[in-house]
């Protein structure tokens, strides 16, 4: 087939415009169908029809998810993270608009790790001549401005990676109340998100008999870790 020939979407079948085509690893994917992946996703050229085709109907299924949502906590300012710590879910989204971005949505269990970093750019302030020119001052002065990132890793069969700006405006002090307050809310985030993950683990693991300290009796701890015979405390 030559460069210019029509190309047809393998998914809806629609006609691909000719700066339209997403190449897929055995077909051709449109703008529109593309616009329905998660927005985690990175690995579309190295799909399959097949593949894709899986991705949009879990996609599908997901906007019953986010309908049945409910939040109980937000976390971060540009990028969000909404928590619903009843279903223990959670979805990241920088939309005010949860319906149409249909973030995906995932289980506290899913989260593997969390991180954060705090990305510096740094450039040159240069002083204007008299005849228009610029040239560096002795010493060479900077300036710095610095960007906040969250990175939640996952287990998802379409991405295990998650990364986020958190700052919707520019910081440019780092001595800055701006600056502590980003680099406060990052590490918030991270220690719930883990926390969350922790809380699911420990409340799914088996629980061991122990003796009771209160009355001597031999006692799997309840879900709130309290004898199940006089309901004294368990350490």
């Amino acid at each position: 087939m030559g460069l210019f020939d029509k190309k047809y979407c393998s998914i809806c079948g629609e006609k691909i415009g000719l700066f339209g085509n997403r190449k897929l690893d055995d077909g051709n994917l449109c703008k529109n169908c593309a616009a329905k992946l998660s927005p985690w996703f990175s690995e579309r050229r190295s799909s399959t029809v097949e593949q894709i085709r899986q991705q949009l109907e879990y996609r599908e299924a997901n906007k019953e998810a986010v309908a049945a949502f409910h939040t109980t906590r937000v976390l971060g300012d540009r990028y969000k993270v909404y928590l619903d710590e009843d279903a223990k879910k959670f979805m990241v989204t920088s939309s005010s608009s949860l319906q149409n971005a249909n973030p995906d949505v995932l289980d506290f269990a899913d989260v593997t790790g969390c991180s954060n970093r705090v990305s510096e750019s740094k450039s040159e302030i240069m002083r204007e001549m008299p005849d228009g020119k610029k040239e560096s001052y002795v010493p060479k002065r900077y300036k710095y401005d610095y960007d906040f990132y969250v990175t939640i890793n996952v287990n998802n069969p379409y991405f295990n990676e998650m990364e986020f700006q958190i700052n919707d405006r520019l910081v440019e002090d780092k001595e800055s109340a701006e600056y502590a307050s980003y680099q406060e809310m990052c590490t918030e985030i991270k220690e719930i998100l883990l926390q969350l993950r922790q809380e699911v683990r420990d409340s799914s693991a088996p629980r061991k008999p122990v003796t009771c300290p209160h009355c001597g009796a031999t006692t799997t701890p309840t879900a709130n870790g309290t004898c199940e015979f006089c309901g004294g405390v368990l350490n």
